[in-house]
């Protein structure tokens, strides 16, 4: 049985958009990836601002991120 791999970076995030999806950009790097909430953060009610520094929890394929925690 594969394991997942899971690719962790942090980011700060630089713009809200609706449906609960934010603009992330990478620390490290000029490039923007687009984020939505993790289920717990969604559950928890935490809130993320524009400013923010968050962690993202990457797919292997690229496309969209995961937040799944602010620090």
């Amino acid at each position: 049985m594969a394991e997942k791999q899971e690719l962790e970076r942090t980011g700060i995030v630089t713009e809200a958009l609706p449906n609960i999806m934010f603009r992330v950009k990478l620390d490290g790097a000029e490039e923007e990836i687009l984020a939505y909430l993790s289920g717990k953060m969604r559950l928890h009610r935490i809130r993320v601002l524009v400013g923010d520094k968050v962690v993202l929890e990457l797919e292997p394929y690229g496309g969209k991120a995961r937040i799944i925690k602010r620090l």
